[in-house]
């Protein structure tokens, strides 16, 4: 294997990007206990400092990949990592609780801009029999960056201060940003009609802005209405989307794909289920088990640790075995694990969970990198910033849907109420309660990975129907 000097550039490039998101948002989990303590936030309002950047992105998402297919997926690129460098730069320096949530927001712009153009760049450069291998490398650096994340956030909370975690970042940031425009390149000009639905678009931001409006709301009657506005808008936005001539996201790429459509329905179910996991522990082991951040965030480093070792390997392989195989068996593992976090309790050893971590860690590499391999091998190559696009979307909404499930039990069960305040027996209770809805949505990802069918490697559009 040989591969030339824009590969390895592109490559390069997108490792770096990949890790520096994930790596912001696993240090940003392990200092909200100091976060929470510096502005005298309550518990939803702490889960808004990460639900911001993610609502941001899943709203951006899907227009983004489309404008990246018209305009050039390098050139969006480049500005999502400039709009990231900067605000993550405004979040360290915010003065207030406020101020953070919004910069987080503007934050999750940037980030929409580059995690929907980095796939689409490494697929329309490396050929198909090479894909498993390199999207596995990129798979391998988020899961880097959520390793280093706890572990490095931990120490700089402790030592520095939590504002040092966004500066830091703010330097990879303009490390990566000088690499991107040095060395990236320029797009191809595209014939493609440079036109987007914006009245798509409108509806859709606004359909996710309800739904998380509401969730955190949630039992006051405005909290449902909310909810029920916003399923409504996304009702609409779905008809919108299939009488206009430039669409934002081409359904027919889920009805006549089903491929296509059981991947990324299975990427959804996964990160919904876990994605809180961290959020989660790094309270536990603060509140329950009195650890320090720096020692909450060496526990959990046991998990990404796991997934970086596992998913390139994981994606080699599925250029060999059929990449359902390794998904479903990677998203039974993460089901299992989640059971086990469902009974955590005050006396519960380090040893379970630590040995629990390496399980999920495991699942999670083998189910990303073949599952991210699937999505993109199932469309033509036009089609890869929308693709990546819709990929990252069901990514970000999981990761918000997993967020707005704990803010759910968390007003449920805490309120407006400062987690340091709370009884360790009530925290305990919601934590469990919610690790049981994570394991049983795991559990219906497990169907839609198996039955999603076999990718065709000579083929890269399957024509199974839905």
């Amino acid at each position: 294997m040989s591969w030339d000097k824009t590969q390895k550039t592109a490559l390069g490039i997108a490792v770096i990007t990949s890790f520096l998101g994930p790596f912001l948002i696993s240090a940003v989990n392990v200092a909200l206990p100091a976060i929470e303590q510096a502005f005298q936030m309550n518990a939803l309002a702490l889960s808004w400092i990460v639900t911001a950047f993610l609502l941001s992105s899943a709203i951006l998402l899907l227009p983004m990949g489309r404008w990246a297919d018209i305009t050039g997926v390098r050139r969006i690129f480049k500005i999502g990592v400039v709009i990231f460098t900067i605000t993550t730069l405004g979040c360290g320096l915010s003065p207030s609780g406020t101020v953070l949530i919004l910069f987080r927001f503007l934050q999750g712009i940037g980030g929409a801009m580059t995690m929907t153009t980095g796939p689409a760049i490494l697929v329309s450069i490396f050929p198909p029999m090479q894909r498993g291998r390199v999207l596995g490398i990129s798979v391998a650096s988020v899961y880097m960056g959520l390793a280093l994340g706890p572990f490095a956030g931990g120490v700089l909370t402790q030592q520095i201060g939590w504002r040092s975690i966004f500066i830091f970042s703010s330097a990879l940031g303009l490390f990566a940003s000088i690499i991107t425009f040095l060395y990236l390149g320029s797009d191809k000009p595209s014939s493609t009609p440079r036109k987007i639905n914006l009245s798509g678009s409108l509806v859709y931001a606004l359909s996710l802005i309800s739904l998380v409006a509401g969730t955190s709301r949630i039992p006051d009657v405005t909290g449902w209405g909310l909810m029920a506005l916003g399923t409504i808008l996304l009702v609409l936005f779905a008809i919108i989307e299939n009488n206009v001539k430039h669409p934002v996201i081409e359904l027919r790429l889920f009805t006549k794909n089903k491929l296509f459509t059981y991947s990324n329905i299975a990427a959804l179910i996964n990160y919904s289920a876990t994605f809180a996991i961290v959020f989660l522990l790094s309270l536990y082991l603060q509140k329950i088990k009195d650890m320090t951040p720096q020692q909450a965030g060496t526990i959990i480093l046991f998990q990404p640790i796991m997934m970086t070792i596992v998913s390139p390997i994981a994606g080699r392989l599925s250029e060999r075995i059929q990449p359902r195989i390794l998904a479903t068996t990677g998203m039974a593992i993460c089901t299992a694990g989640l059971l086990v976090f469902s009974f955590l309790t005050a006396s519960t050893s380090l040893y379970i969970i630590i040995l629990n971590l390496v399980f999920m860690g495991i699942g999670f590499g083998l189910f990303s990198s073949p599952n991210m391999n699937t999505i993109m091998s199932s469309v033509e190559k036009h089609q890869y910033g929308l693709a990546s696009g819709i990929s990252a979307t069901m990514r970000v909404v999981g990761q918000m849907v997993s967020m707005t499930i704990v803010s759910l039990f968390f007003a449920l069960y805490i309120g407006k109420t400062q987690i340091s305040t709370v009884a360790d027996h009530i925290f305990i209770r919601s934590m469990a309660s919610t690790f049981l809805v994570f394991t049983t949505i795991a559990a219906a990802g497990i169907w839609f990975s198996y039955y999603r069918g076999n990718l065709k490697r000579e083929s890269p559009t399957p024509d199974t129907e839905l």
